[in-house]
Order: structure tokens, then sequence, then C-alpha cells
């Protein structure tokens, strides 16, 4: 839900861009006839059609929605899993199974205001799944490398990786944006040497310099790359006491401080959500 909504409203932005920078290109006709005319008059009736469609569906805020919720069950799910507080080791392991399930009833009351909107595919699934128990039913040290390997590493890969993906695209839209600067610059320095020309793209080159500007701000590249890095080296930090957990106890407080540094963006995109 969360990827679906955040790639629609990405969509919607980039529509507007799109129609802004035609808008310009078909400002820049001398002399329009009445069918330029009509389609610079629809480009502007579909630009108010895609700000008041956006503003009253608002697929941001079912974004950051979808991804706080599923942060909220994920990093439950690693707990229950591990037998980290507060689903410790018990002789029945019905009765966490059951303060599980209730937890997430919680959760999803808490959030029943997006229910509508969640794919119904999984509904009918089970929400404790057999690989959940075969997890919990692990040894304390298959507990621990199976946490390693499958939650510490993979998350350390992956905002890695994130970083990376964010501060290459911020230099290639600095790139662009500087590239399209230049191109203004040159037509400048040309155009007192061909004053037959009527042509000249300034409008639609600054309404693209200002979309590109507008999408890095929107995206946060730079603010991502400095949040995801960050984060890998806290987990890199943390990744090296798992050596040094012996008890199940020592275990619970390792996973608790593991999750609380994973959700870290989780908390920023609740934040995002209650701002909005």
């Amino acid at each position: 839900m969360s990827a679906t909504y955040q790639n629609w409203y990405h969509r919607l932005l980039m529509s507007e861009y799109f129609l802004l920078v035609l808008a310009a290109i078909l400002s820049m006709i001398a002399s329009p006839g009445r069918l330029v005319q009509s389609i610079h008059a629809l480009v502007f009736i579909a630009l108010v059609v895609l700000l008041l469609y956006r503003s009253k569906t608002k697929p941001e805020q079912d974004w950051y929605k979808g991804r706080a919720l599923a942060e909220s069950i994920k990093t439950s799910t690693w707990r229950y899993c591990l037998r980290a507080a507060p689903f410790e080791d018990v002789t029945d392991v019905r009765v966490r199974r059951s303060e599980f399930r209730n937890h997430l009833r919680e959760i999803l009351r808490a959030n029943r205001f997006i229910g509508d909107r969640i794919p119904p595919d999984s509904a009918a699934d089970d929400q404790i799944t057999d690989s959940m128990d075969d997890i919990r039913a692990l040894s304390l040290e298959e507990r621990k490398h199976y946490y390693m390997e499958n939650r510490i590493r993979e998350q350390r890969t992956w905002y890695m990786n994130k970083a990376g993906y964010n501060r290459t695209a911020a230099s290639r839209w600095v790139v662009a944006c500087t590239a399209i600067y230049a191109v203004a610059i040159i037509l400048l320095v040309v155009r007192p040497s061909i004053p037959e020309w009527n042509f000249w793209p300034f409008e639609p080159l600054i309404v693209l310099a200002s979309s590109i500007i507008g999408w890095m701000q929107i995206k946060k590249f730079n603010e991502l790359t400095s949040a995801y890095t960050l984060t890998a080296h806290e987990i890199g930090i943390i990744q090296g006491r798992l050596e040094e957990v012996d008890s199940e106890e020592d275990l619970s407080e390792f996973v608790n401080e593991a999750e609380l540094a994973f959700s870290r963006e989780h908390t920023q995109w609740v934040a995002r959500q209650n701002a909005l």
C-alpha cells in the first residue's frame, strides 16, 4: 500500500511538472491559432484538476501512514520471533501468541482509518505464521545467527544501498539542473548576434529548472543520504555487540536496542504523518 501511494504521489507531481513545461512552451508561440489556444487552455484546466485531486486525495498521507503501519508490524514480529520483550519466553507459547495477536489488533485499531486502502489479498492468511514459530523455537545461538543474517545485515545493506542511491540521484539532478542553466547562459550570450531569431526558449528552461529543484526538495536526496548513512553506521556499531550476547535477557535487550535503531526512520514517518 505504501509503495503504491508513493508511486501515485510522485506520478501526480511529475504530471504537473510536465504540464507546466508544456504550458511554458505553448506560451512562446507568438501568434497562436485557435487549436493552440484550445490546447493551452486544456493544459491549465488539467493543472487545476491535478492540483485539486492531489489536495483532495492526499496520496502522500496514505504513503506515510502505510509505511508507519508496516514498520510497526515488522518490528513487533521480529520481537516475537526472537522472544524479546514484551514477548519473552514462557512455559506455554500460547500466552505469547495471544499477546502478539492483541498487539497486532491494537496496531490495526490505531490505524483503522486506512483499513479500506490496505490490499485485501493477504487478509485471510495466518497472522502468526509457521516460520515465525519455527524461528521462535530455535536455540539461543541459532536465533542470534538468524537475526544477524536476516535482520541486522539485511538492514545495514538496505540503508547503505539507499544512501548510495540517494547520493547518486542527487548528483545526477544537480548535473541536469546545471546543464539547463548552462544552456540558458549560452542562449543569452548568442541572442544579441541573432536579432532576427524570435524563438528563445527561456520560459521552458526556467520552468524546467524550477521543476527539478522542486523535485529534489520533495525527494530530499541529501537529507536521506545523511540519515541512511548515519543509520548504517549505527547498525554497524550495534552489530558487534551480538557476539557478546550469552543469555535470553541479553538477547531481548539487544533486539530491542537494534529495533529502536531500525525504527528511527519509522519515527520520522510517523512525525511526517502527524504533521500533515
